[in-house]
């Protein structure tokens, strides 16, 4: 806590003055054009990663950026999230952005034992998908990589079951990306339309 406090008087000292406009502007006006859905991974900033700026990004983040996918009756905030932003603040992109070394991911390629967290074992069934989809021939730090992929690809098709994301993109109001994150040298490979990840570039 005293480093977040102290965190919190350098932002109070330094930072808000010098973009006090930009936060008055802010505190009536919400419009972001991207939701960027991430993993909870404290390595993983996403407002770094793109640098935006305050106002920029809707972002939701949880463990292993899983998207449940649409299920009539069901609410979650996942989907709380996803609905308002096209619903509400019309995002006109969404980016699903996984990462290398993921914990999620690693205690999936490797079979860790998850009964003493339950409820991490439930959420991470999101990640069947990608889970069948990886070569049981694969193993180490390859099947992990390997699956940060196909749980990026998984949960894009997740994503587009939801009623809000399809009309979207049957209206063409709404782009989808696939995007990998490496934490230890910042680059970012994108999913292209052949279904391949290739770096993006600056």
């Amino acid at each position: 806590m005293p480093n977040l406090a102290d965190g919190l008087g350098r932002f109070q000292r330094d930072v808000f003055p010098a973009k006090a406009g930009l936060f008055a502007r802010l505190a009536g006006d919400h419009r972001p054009g991207a939701l960027f859905i991430g993993c909870s991974d404290a390595r993983v900033v996403p407002e770094l990663i793109t640098s935006a700026e305050a106002g920029e990004l809707f972002v939701i983040r949880n463990a292993g950026n899983l998207v449940p996918p649409h299920t009539p009756g069901a609410a979650s905030g996942v989907v709380a999230s996803i609905e308002y932003a096209l619903g509400v603040l019309g995002v006109s992109d969404i980016v699903v952005c996984g990462h290398s070394a993921c914990g999620a991911m690693t205690a999936l390629a490797e079979g860790q034992d998850l009964s003493g967290l339950p409820a991490v074992a439930g959420w991470l069934r999101h990640a069947d998908a990608a889970r069948a989809a990886i070569d049981p021939e694969i193993t180490g730090a390859a099947a992990v990589s390997a699956l940060v992929r196909h749980n990026v690809v998984a949960q894009l098709a997740n994503l587009a079951t939801h009623p809000a994301v399809a009309r979207a993109l049957s209206r063409r109001t709404l782009t989808l990306h696939g995007w990998v994150y490496d934490i230890g040298t910042g680059r970012v490979e994108a999913l292209d339309a052949d279904g391949d990840f290739t770096t993006l570039a600056a």
